[in-house]
């Protein structure tokens, strides 16, 4: 059996699609097939350890259900972020922290398969990697605050 790839760099990969379509108006359902493309993981895999791994039929369902769910509920999900961003303009926040907020309030609101604790540890882990340490504590800041009023409310 091949090895494939884990949740969270599933996760992960969400995240930079999620970032990649709010750029382009790409039919959502030729996004996601093109960019989990056998040809294009094999164009990546040198030069981003992400894409040397394929995505499993579980991984590849999952990122599908979580791509195009973010985008259809894109609107809402940035409502939450907008009201829990407080001090600060939704226009301020860096579209790569808004794709790793949507990706963890999705998995909250529409996967209950997904624990909580792991999409906001996750959507953390993420923003260290990618944005600073301060933006990290912004991100786990408003999901916290997300979890506790939409979630658990």
């Amino acid at each position: 059996m091949n090895e494939s790839m884990s949740r969270n760099a599933a996760r992960e990969l969400s995240v930079r699609l999620i970032y990649e379509l709010d750029f382009s108006d790409h039919d959502v359902d030729k996004f996601i097939e093109a960019r989990l493309s056998q040809e294009h993981f094999s164009s990546l895999m040198e030069e981003d350890a992400l894409y040397r791994l394929q995505p499993g039929d579980d991984q590849r369902d999952y990122i599908k259900r979580l791509v195009a769910g973010v985008e259809t509920h894109a609107p809402e999900l940035d409502s939450y972020i907008q009201k829990y961003s407080i001090g600060w303009e939704f226009a301020r926040i860096s579209r790569l922290s808004t794709a790793i907020m949507r990706v963890a309030m999705f998995e909250i609101l529409y996967m209950p398969d997904v624990p909580g604790a792991s999409s906001i540890d996750s959507a953390v882990r993420l923003a260290k990697k990618y944005e600073t340490e301060q933006t990290a504590s912004f991100i786990n800041g408003i999901l916290g605050s997300f979890i506790r009023r939409e979630a658990e409310g």
